[in-house]
C-alpha cells in the first residue's frame, strides 16, 4: 500500500477487482466495473498504477492469450532467482508500464501459474511447479467437463447410477444426514434440503421406495451391539418354576422381557374383588449388565431398542436377549416382583427376588382365547380391579387406533391392532410392577428414575375419562397432554393415575428400566447403589436419545405406511374427522393408525365418517393426499 496520497484516475485493486479513483482525500471515492461508486479508506485498496486511467473499460479480461503472454515472459525469467517489481515486469513484458500493462501483469500474479509475489517482489515459479500445476489444471478441467456433462444429463433426467456414482454419492450422503451441504443440489438450482435429495434419488432410480433414510439421518446406528457379556453370576435364586408364568406379547416379538404369575385372587360371593397377589417376572438384565460395564456403556449410548418396520436394532447384544429373554430357554433367570393388593386394589406389599421361572410364551390372541380359563381369568379380574383404581384416580383413556407396520418379503403389511382384553391385562400388570418398583425404591431409600406427568385437564372433565369418549375427544386429549418427565424426585403421573411410578418391565430394551434393575439388584445384594448425581447423568443422556429414537420410529412408520399406500391395489377406506378448521379437516384413518389433513367439500361435523381414496403420495416429504369419495 502506498504511503503517499493516491491521486485521481489511479488504477487500484479493491476486493481483488479493479477500480478507478475519482477523488482523493481521507476517504477515496472509487468507481467499480459496474459503474457503482464507493467511498473507502486508502488502506482498503492496493495501488496498481497512478494513472491516468480514464475508464475501466480499457482493461482486458483474463483469457488464454493473456496466459500465453505470461508463459513467454516466464520462460525468460525461469532460470533466474531474482525478483522484479510490478512496474519492472510490465516493462519487460510489454515495453511499457501503463494501467493496461499493470493490470495484465497483476492478473498473472493472481493466476499464480507462472508468477507469485506482491507489487514490489514478483518471482517466476520453478519449472517443476509449473509442470505439476499444469497437470493439475488439466485434470480439473477434465473433471469440470465431466461434471458439466453430468449436470446437463441430470437436468434432463438422464442419470446413469453406476457411471455417475461419484456424483450421486454426495447426494446420498446429504439425504442420509452424513454431510451438511450439497454442491450438486446448488448446481441444479435446488434448495439444500434432505427431502429434495431424496426426491432426486427416487426420480433417477438410485433409490427405491424401500430406502428408509430417517434413522441414519438422525445419526442412529443400524448395527447391533457386539460387546461380550460375563456368565450369569453364582447366586441364590428363589425357585418359582412350579408356578405357571405367561409372557404375553405380539406374535412376532423377539425380546420377551416380562411375564405374569397368579398367586392369589379373592372375591366375595357377589364377585366383588377382595384382594390378591401376583408375580410380575422381568428379564434379569442387570445380572449380566452391571453399571459402567462395557454392555452398560453401549446400552447407555443407544438408550433403547430401535423398532423399525423393516426390523429392530437391539439395545443389548443379541446373545444377551437369547440368554435372558423370558421363555427363550426352558428355565429363565428373572427379577420378580411379588405384589399384594388390598380390596381397593392398592398395593400393600412388595417383595423383589432374583428367581428362576418357567415361562410359556403366548400371543395376545392366544391369551384372549384362554381368558375364561384359570389362572388367566383371575389374572384378568385382578388387573381390571387395578385398572378401576387407576381410573378413579383420574387416569386418562386415550384408546386411539393402533396398527403394526411390517416389511415382509419386500412387501409392506399394515395390521390394525384389535382391542383385546389380553392387552389390557398385560398393560395393567406392567403398570402395577412400575408402581411397585417405585414404592419399593421410596421405602428403602433407593435413588431411581421416577416418571411423572402433570395433569393436563380438569379432573371434572369426566367425558375424557369415559369409555364412551369419541375419537375426536380422545384426539384432542392426546394433543393436550403434557410430556412426561423423568427425575430422581417422585411426583404423580396424571396420565396413568399413580402417585409414584418407575418404568421397570423392559430392561432388555429401555436403558432407564435397566438402571432401575441395577439399583434394585445392588440394594438386594447389599452393594452400593448409584447416587442421585450419577442417576441424573444417566437420565439426561437417555432422555435426549430417547426423543431421537421416538422420532426415528415415528418417521419410519409413516414412511412405510405411505409405501403401503403406493402398493397395488389402490387404497380406499374410512376416515374419522377429529379436527375441523373451516374446510380443512384432520382425518384419523383407523385401519392405518394414520392422521392426515384433508380438504372437506362442505361443513363437516366432528366424528363424521368419510370414505377416502388416495390421490397422491409424496414420499420424500412424507405426505399423503386423500380425497373424499
Amino acid at each position: 500500500m502506498s504511503e503517499t496520497p493516491i491521486p485521481p484516475n489511479s488504477l487500484v485493486l479493491y476486493k481483488k477487482r479493479p477500480a478507478r479513483v475519482l477523488k482523493s482525500g481521507d476517504r477515496l471515492e472509487i468507481e467499480l466495473e459496474d459503474k457503482n461508486l464507493l467511498k473507502v479508506r486508502s488502506k482498503d485498496v492496493l495501488l496498481l498504477h497512478p494513472g491516468p486511467l480514464k475508464s475501466l473499460d480499457i482493461l482486458p479480461a483474463a483469457d488464454q492469450n493473456l496466459l500465453e503472454l505470461a508463459q513467454l515472459t516466464w520462460e525468460i525469467l525461469a532460470d533466474s532467482d531474482s525478483s522484479l517489481t510490478l512496474a519492472e515486469l510490465a516493462e519487460l513484458a510489454f515495453g511499457v508500464y501503463d494501467p493496461i500493462a499493470a493490470w495484465k501483469v497483476w492478473q498473472w500474479v493472481e493466476d499464480g501459474l507462472y508468477f507469485t509475489g506482491d507489487l514490489e517482489t514478483i518471482r517466476a515459479r520453478p519449472a517443476e511447479y509449473v509442470r505439476q500445476e499444469r497437470l493439475a489444471r488439466q485434470a480439473r478441467q477434465v473433471e469440470k467437463s465431466a461434471r458439466d456433462d453430468f449436470l446437463r444429463r441430470a437436468r434432463s433426467g438422464c442419470v446413469r447410477p453406476e457411471e455417475d456414482a461419484r456424483y450421486l454419492r454426495e447426494l446420498e450422503e446429504f439425504a442420509l444426514g452424513k454431510r451438511k451441504e450439497s454442491r450438486l443440489l446448488r448446481d441444479l438450482g435446488r434448495s439444500e434440503r434432505p427431502e429434495n435429495a431424496h426426491a432426486l434419488l427416487l426420480e433417477w432410480g438410485v433409490w427405491n421406495h424401500r430406502v428408509n433414510p430417517y434413522p441414519t439421518r438422525l445419526g442412529l446406528s443400524l448395527e447391533p451391539p457386539t460387546v461380550d457379556l460375563p456368565p450369569l453370576p453364582e447366586e441364590e435364586r428363589l425357585d418359582l418354576t412350579h408356578l405357571p408364568a405367561f409372557a404375553i406379547d405380539d406374535q412376532d416379538n423377539q425380546d420377551p422381557d416380562d411375564a405374569i404369575s397368579l398367586i392369589e385372587y379373592q372375591q366375595d360371593e357377589q364377585g366383588n374383588f377382595l384382594g390378591g397377589q401376583i408375580w410380575v417376572h422381568v428379564a434379569d438384565a442387570a445380572a449380566l449388565v452391571p453399571p459402567d460395564s462395557p454392555a452398560d456403556l453401549e446400552a447407555r449410548a443407544r438408550a433403547a431398542t430401535l423398532y423399525l418396520p423393516e426390523g429392530q436394532v437391539p439395545m443389548l447384544p443379541r446373545h444377551a436377549i437369547a440368554a435372558l429373554g423370558l421363555g427363550l430357554q426352558e428355565i429363565s433367570p428373572s427379577l420378580s416382583f411379588r405384589i399384594r393388593l388390598d380390596a381397593e386394589a392398592k398395593i400393600i406389599g412388595v417383595d423383589i427376588h432374583p428367581t428362576w421361572v418357567r415361562v410359556q410364551r403366548l400371543s395376545y390372541e392366544q391369551a384372549e382365547e384362554r381368558l375364561n380359563d384359570e389362572p388367566m381369568q383371575s389374572l384378568y379380574h385382578l388387573t381390571q380391579a387395578y385398572h378401576a383404581r387407576r381410573r378413579a384416580a383420574g387416569a386418562y383413556l386415550l384408546d386411539l387406533p393402533e396398527a403394526t407396520v411390517r416389511v415382509v418379503n419386500d412387501q409392506v403389511v399394515v395390521m390394525p391392532l384389535a382391542r383385546l382384553r389380553s392387552r389390557d391385562l398385560v398393560r395393567e400388570a406392567m403398570l402395577m410392577a412400575g408402581e411397585a418398583a417405585a414404592i419399593f425404591a421410596l421405602k428403602n431409600g433407593i435413588p431411581a428414575p421416577f416418571v411423572s406427568q402433570e395433569a393436563s385437564l380438569p379432573t371434572e372433565t369426566s367425558l375424557l375419562q369415559s369409555d364412551e369418549a369419541s375419537w375426536a375427544v380422545r384426539y384432542a386429549l392426546r394433543r393436550s397432554l403434557k410430556r412426561s418427565q423423568t427425575s430422581a424426585i417422585p411426583a404423580p403421573h396424571a396420565g396413568v393415575g399413580l402417585a409414584a411410578y418407575c418404568r421397570a418391565t423392559s430392561p432388555l430394551r429401555r436403558y432407564l428400566d435397566l438402571v432401575v434393575h441395577q439399583q434394585l439388584r445392588a440394594w438386594l445384594r447389599g452393594e452400593a447403589v448409584l447416587d442421585q448425581q450419577a442417576l441424573l447423568e444417566r437420565v439426561g443422556n437417555t432422555e435426549a436419545l430417547a426423543g431421537i429414537l421416538a422420532q426415528a420410529e415415528m418417521l419410519a412408520r409413516r414412511h412405510w405406511t405411505l409405501v403401503y399406500l403406493m402398493q397395488p391395489p389402490e387404497w380406499q377406506g374410512e376416515g374419522v374427522i377429529v379436527e375441523v378448521n373451516g374446510l380443512r379437516g384432520v382425518a384419523l384413518i383407523p385401519e392405518l393408525a394414520l392422521e392426515t389433513v384433508i380438504h372437506l367439500r362442505s361443513e363437516t361435523p366432528l366424528n363424521a365418517v368419510l370414505r377416502l381414496g388416495v390421490r397422491a403420495v409424496n414420499l420424500p416429504e412424507l405426505e399423503a393426499h386423500f380425497y373424499v369419495l
